[in-house]
C-alpha cells in the first residue's frame, strides 16, 4: 500500500469512546487531544451523557462519528437525522436492514436541516451492514439471512448507495467486495480492528490496522486496544507506527 504519513494514519482512526459517563469519556479524549484521530460516540455514552458530550468533543476540535445505528420507520429516522445534523456531528449511521426508504429518509433529514440553516455542514451518512460479531452461523441460523456474510454485506451496501448515503460500516474483510460493487469513493468504516498481539474479544471478522488500510478501507474503528490500555496515547502511537511501516 502507499506509505502513510503519521497525520494521514491518525485521520483514519476513530476511537470508540465506550465509556459509562461524560467524565470518563472526556478524560480519555483529553489524553488523545491533538493526535488528529476521530472520536466515536456510541450508545453507552450517548444514552448516559446525551448531546452535550458531542458538543464538548466538537469544542475540543475532534471530528465525531455518532454511532446510534438508527433503525425505525422512515419518518422517525428523517426526524432523527435532522436532530443529529443540528448537533454538528461529522458522520452518523443508520442500519441497512431498515431498507432503502428508511435510508433515503435519513439523507433527506440531513438536507432539510442544512436547508433550514440549522447546520453549517451536512454530515456523512453511512449504513451498518452486518456487525463484526456476526458469524456465518449467526447470520444464517439466528438472523435468518441465507448465503454468505459477504453477499449480505454487499447487498446492503448497494442499497445504501442507491439511497444516497455515502458509505457503510462493515468488516475489513468485506472492503474489497464493497469497493468493487459500489466504487472506490464509497466510504468504508471498519470495526473489528485488532493490532498485532491484541485479544480478539467478541469480534468474529477482524484484521490488523495495517492490513485493513492496505485492503482499501477509509476509516478504522478501534476501541479496547486504545481505551482499555494503561496508556491510551502510547497505544494509539503504537498503532500509528504499525500503520506507517
Amino acid at each position: 500500500m502507499p506509505v502513510l504519513t503519521r497525520d494521514e494514519a491518525a485521520s483514519k482512526i476513530m476511537v470508540a469512546l465506550d465509556k459509562p459517563d461524560a467524565a470518563a469519556a472526556l478524560a480519555l479524549a483529553e489524553q488523545l487531544q491533538g493526535t488528529g484521530c476521530w472520536m466515536k460516540v456510541g450508545m453507552e455514552l450517548f444514552y448516559a451523557a446525551g448531546p452535550s458530550v458531542v458538543r464538548e468533543l466538537k469544542s475540543r476540535g475532534f471530528r465525531v462519528f455518532l454511532d446510534l445505528k438508527m433503525h425505525d420507520i422512515p419518518n422517525t429516522v428523517r426526524g432523527g437525522a435532522r436532530s443529529i445534523t443540528r448537533l454538528g456531528v461529522d458522520l452518523f449511521n443508520v442500519h441497512g436492514a431498515g431498507g432503502m426508504a428508511m435510508m433515503s429518509a435519513a439523507a433527506e433529514g440531513v438536507r432539510e436541516a442544512v436547508a433550514a440553516g440549522d447546520a453549517e455542514q451536512a454530515p456523512l451518512v453511512i449504513a451498518v451492514t452486518q456487525l463484526t460479531s456476526t458469524s456465518q452461523t449467526v447470520l444464517n441460523e439466528e438472523i435468518g439471512i441465507m448465503g454468505q456474510v459477504e453477499d449480505a454485506v454487499v447487498r446492503y451496501a448497494k442499497l445504501a448507495r442507491e439511497a444516497g448515503l455515502q458509505g457503510v460500516v462493515a468488516s475489513p474483510l468485506e472492503v474489497a467486495a464493497i469497493k468493487s460493487a459500489c466504487g472506490v469513493g464509497f466510504i468504508t468504516v471498519t470495526p473489528g480492528i485488532r493490532p498485532r498481539g491484541n485479544d480478539v474479544g467478541d469480534q468474529s471478522r477482524i484484521m490488523t490496522p495495517y492490513d485493513a488500510v492496505a485492503g482499501g478501507t477509509d476509516y478504522l474503528v478501534i476501541g479496547r486496544p486504545i481505551t482499555a490500555a494503561h496508556n491510551p496515547a502510547e497505544a494509539l502511537d503504537n498503532i500509528l507506527k504499525e500503520m506507517t511501516l
